[in-house]
This record gives C-alpha cells, structure tokens and sequence, in this order.
C-alpha cells in the first residue's frame, strides 16, 4: 500500500525563454514524486516513457520511489514557448507522445491517493480513472490534461465539454485561473471554483499569479504564494498538487493549502523540481500560518 501513486506520461520538455533555451525533465509526477519523497511518504508511478529516457526511472528509485514503468517507442516531448518575461503566458507543442494508458497498468497498484497528472486528452482514459476511483479514497486529478488537445501540433484548449463522466469520480480537482475560466466563464476565481465543485469534487484547489485557493464543505481556504523571485514557473500546479494531497492524508484542507503554498513557493525560486529541506517549507509555511 503506497501513500500516493502517480499516473502520467513523464515528458522531456523544451523550454524557450526570450534569451535562452534549455532541455529539462518534466511531467506532473516528476515534479509532484519529489515533493512526496522529501515528505518522507510512500510513492508510486504507473508511466510510459522511452529506453533513452529511464535516467527519470533511476532518479525517482534513488529517492525511495517505486516505479513502474513501461517502454513507449518514443517520450511525450513538449516545447514550451516563453514569449515574454510574463511566465503566465506560454505556448506549448507537442512533437512526439507516449502510449496511452490501460486499465491493466493500474490493477495491482494500491494507494491511499491517487494522482492523474496527464499532458493531453486521451492519455489516461476515462476507464482507467473510473477503476482507479474504485480502489483508492482520494483521487486528485489535474485539468489541464483533460482540457488540452493537439491542434496542428500545438496543445490547445478546447472547454473539455464531456467533463462530467470524469469529474464525477474525482475527489481533488487541481485547476488554474485562466483553466477554471475556460470551463465555467466565470472570471471570479471563487465562483469558476463553486461551479466545478458542482461536477462532483469535494475540493476544487486552485492556483493563480498570487496563491492558492481551495473550495471545500461550501467555503473557501487560501494562502499567498511568497517565492522571493520567479524562475521556475514550469512545474508550479503539479508540485502545488502533489503537495496539497499530501498533506491532506493526515490534516485538513485549511491546513494543506497553506503547505501547499509554502512549498510551491520554494519551487518557483528554482527551475526544475522542488529538492529544498523540508525544514525550508517549514518555516515558510509557519510565517503564513502568522499571516
């Protein structure tokens, strides 16, 4: 029995600033399984990936990480495009995907929580997330890979009509501001939030520029985000996730989005995963608390 399991494509990301270009590992598992392991939890992966790719495999095995990976002929590989200094705005392309997941993957794989951090719709279909939320108590899922499909090559979002048969077996529904308003139209962050609850989640946590805001039992709980600079924005839902859900197993959700916002705070001082002390999260999360 695993405290949290993953499953998504890890994805070999492109990332284009104005001034400079670099290669870097990515997928909502890769940045969310380091938060879990340096909480000192028990994880878990079902992902596809490339033979060229399985370094992720051996990072993750070093940090505690049970992995169960399945070669793809090819990784999902992204690009995304920074035009500006405005790391809210972005471009992304997909130019090669994984295979997509099978009930099958997932059979022998227990958890308290799960996490469906996909790159694109279709990759993890509808049937495995009906039969993850036959056997685990949480199940997290994060929309942007529902809202996204690939339009000549470039990931688009399209209003995920036919949201409801998923929605309705989520526990944990992870959204952004601009994602939130592209399903409901509404501007008003708590609003899009109420009306999403409405689908079927108990806990709708949502992330923008400032913070982290969570709907939860008909109200809201929220927290600042307080990175000391921005240079990590690739990552920010996934390590927001991964540590909410964590922390929700042994505390209430007034108390997991302050924790989330502490450490997702310190991932956006950094590119790449979160890989500071918990100690570090810690303090941060003890000043808001204060706040």
């Amino acid at each position: 029995m695993f405290d949290i399991a993953y499953i998504g494509h890890y994805t070999k990301d492109t990332i284009v600033y104005p001034h400079e270009s670099k290669v870097v590992d990515g997928g909502a598992f890769f940045y969310g399984l380091n938060v879990v392991a340096r909480m000192g939890l028990k994880g878990a992966v079902v992902t596809n990936l490339a033979r060229q790719d399985w370094h992720v495999v051996k990072e993750l095995e070093r940090l505690g990480v049970h992995v169960l990976a399945r070669e793809s002929k090819s990784s999902t590989c992204l690009r995304l495009i920074y035009p500006t200094s405005n790391l809210d705005e972005r471009t992304i392309e997909l130019t090669s995907q994984a295979d997509p997941f099978s009930v099958e993957q997932i059979q022998n794989v227990e958890a308290r929580a799960f996490i469906v951090g996909a790159s694109v719709r279709g990759e993890v279909p509808t049937e495995v997330v009906e039969a993850i939320a036959a056997k685990a108590s949480i199940v997290a899922l994060d929309v942007q890979g529902f809202l996204r499909i690939v339009q000549n090559g470039v990931l688009i979002s399209d209003g995920w009509q036919d949201r409801a048969p998923i929605l309705k077996h989520v526990t944990i529904l992870k959204t952004d501001a601009v994602e939130a308003k592209l399903l409901t139209g509404e501007d008003d962050r708590r609003v899009a939030a109420k009306k999403l609850a409405a689908y079927g989640p108990r806990e709708v946590l949502l992330t923008h520029s400032g913070g982290v805001l969570v709907y939860h039992d008909g109200g809201f709980d929220e927290a600042p985000l307080v990175p000391k600079e921005v240079r990590g924005r690739s990552g920010r839902g996934d390590t927001c996730t991964a540590s909410y859900v964590s922390r929700r197993l042994t505390a209430p959700p007034s108390d997991a989005v302050v924790w989330a916002a502490a450490i997702t705070s310190l991932k956006l001082e950094t590119e790449g995963p979160f890989r500071r002390e918990v100690s570090e999260a810690q303090a941060v999360y003890e000043k808001l608390k204060r706040t």
